[in-house]
């Protein structure tokens, strides 16, 4: 089976044919570091990940750039506020990026271009466009003419004429046309600028990705992705700047994510909604970020995002991490291969083509994962296995489901921490979501063991008893072991939460 991509341009989901196989060329629009990351960001960045990290998964040779536009109004204005250059601010807030998308798991792109290091580039390209008669100059700015090029609005299905009639009354009138774009900015005081044919200045917003793109990949690429709410203007302006230069296809397959609501409505700082990463981390682990964006929605959908929906999260990351402890402790037996016939055998062969044949349907993760259920009830049963007529044959089946779950996490990359680390840092975040002291946990437990080793039954109970109910589970070990966990915050009355 062939992999299958919808591609917003067309319409259509169509069979996956780069230019030049095996090789993939993929761009990503980047953020404008201006502010911490949030929300939006993890789900357009995640998205991208899972589709660069499949494509290499299945023998693509994919070379991946995103870029930073690290000039822009906001980052002026920010960098003026607070008495900053405007490219401290900028690299303050890259540098807090990565840290967000490395705690993702999201993997860096092969080349980061920026736009105060691609200016030759991107001043040549719109010398280029003026000199193919669709670009003008007017007092140091430069437009691109969108009736120059006919097939505006085709990928956001929308027709110029009904553009033209919504423009705004207070357009500048040395446009051509309300609709025309800014290429190039002249300078203004206060900002920087560079130097150009027609004065210093500095790009417009969409013409950095035209270049930075055609500079790292060439003039067609095979994949462009960002957010929907890039479709309109930016990047049906880049086909434009784009094509308009090069009288050639610009991208093949558009992919787009869709939105992120907050509880229902569209996130956004004027609603008091917009939630940033390192807030969300100081709560939760990342992974179950990643579990929520990867395994419950399809990235072109919208995705409805609530603290009850990570919640769910990440009590479904703790199962499958407990999962795979047990697992791993119960594989820890030097045990030979068994070569008879094995428990899930046909579950051992199936587990792959059934993954694949989800992700070549446009990368439908969400599927792919939900193949995987029967992975770990299998790993939880066979981790299970006590009698010795049957260990050998379910320590080996159990073996290669782990290993075939180790291939596949190649492309979800959501099974690959240590689970005991993982475990234990869950349970610290759980708990301070309950509004719980790790002291006052600890206190009581060692409380219930002091009065265990006493023989006080009736304290330790009374202990073991008020301990759960602030959601607080004591788990008692063989050995004398006792381990705590905390239940899911979902799991309290509404009036609790």
């Amino acid at each position: 089976m062939p992999l299958k991509i919808y591609d917003t341009l067309s319409g259509e989901t169509r069979n996956f044919e780069p230019v030049e196989p095996p090789k993939v060329r993929m761009y990503a629009c980047g953020v404008t570091p201006y502010d911490h990351s949030h929300l939006g960001h993890a789900r357009a960045y995640t998205a991208v990940d899972l589709v660069h990290r499949y494509l290499r998964w299945r023998g693509y040779q994919v070379t991946l750039v995103r870029n930073f536009t690290d000039v822009d109004d906001k980052i002026i204005r920010r960098a003026n506020e607070r008495g900053d250059a405007p490219q401290t601010l900028a690299q303050q807030y890259i540098e807090s990026y990565y840290e967000d998308m490395d705690a993702l798991g999201i993997e860096r792109p092969d080349l980061e271009p920026r736009v105060t290091t691609s200016i030759p580039e991107i001043v040549a390209l719109v010398q280029r466009l003026v000199g193919e008669g669709v670009a003008y100059a007017v007092d140091g700015d430069v437009y691109f003419a969108v009736e120059k090029f006919p097939a505006y609005g085709r990928l956001s299905k929308r027709r110029l004429e009904d553009m033209q009639a919504g423009a705004r009354v207070d357009v500048d009138e040395r446009k051509r046309n309300p609709m025309d774009f800014a290429l190039w900015k002249a300078a203004k005081p206060g900002e920087p600028a560079w130097d150009s044919p027609w004065g210093p200045g500095r790009p417009g917003w969409h013409i950095e990705c035209s270049a930075m793109s055609m500079t790292a990949l060439g003039e067609t690429i095979d994949i462009h992705c960002g957010g929907a709410d890039l479709i309109f203007p930016h990047h049906e302006n880049e086909i434009a700047q784009s094509e308009g230069a090069t009288h050639k296809p610009f991208v093949r397959y558009w992919i787009h994510n869709g939105f992120v609501n907050v509880d229902t409505e569209k996130m956004s700082k004027s609603l008091g909604n917009f939630v940033t990463l390192k807030q969300l981390f100081a709560r939760y682990e990342p992974l179950a970020l990643r579990w929520f964006l990867v395994a419950t929605t399809h990235f072109r959908h919208p995705v409805n995002f609530s603290d009850a929906a990570l919640d769910e999260a990440a009590a479904r990351v703790a199962y499958i991490y407990e999962t795979l402890r047990k697992v791993d402790a119960f594989l820890e037996q030097d045990l030979p291969h068994f070569a008879g016939p094995l428990p899930e055998q046909e579950l051992i062969e199936a587990v792959e083509p059934r993954f694949v044949e989800a992700m070549d349907d446009d990368f439908n993760a969400p599927k792919a994962v939900g193949e995987l259920s029967d992975v770990f009830k299998a790993l939880n049963e066979l981790a299970d296995t006590k009698k010795q007529g049957k260990l050998h044959a379910a320590h080996t089946a159990a073996k290669l489901l782990r290993e075939r779950l180790r291939h596949l996490d190649e492309v979800l990359n959501l099974f690959g921490e240590d689970p005991a680390r993982y475990l234990e840092r869950h349970k610290q975040k759980a708990a301070l979501r309950r509004g719980l002291s790790l002291e006052w946990i600890a206190e009581r437990v060692q409380a219930r063991l002091d009065a265990r080793a006493a023989k006080d039954w009736g304290r330790a109970d009374a202990l073991r008893d008020e301990l759960l109910a602030a959601g607080v589970v004591i788990m008692d070990r063989p050995g004398g072991i006792t381990e705590w966990t905390v239940q899911d915050v979902r799991e309290l009355p509404a009036s609790e939460r």
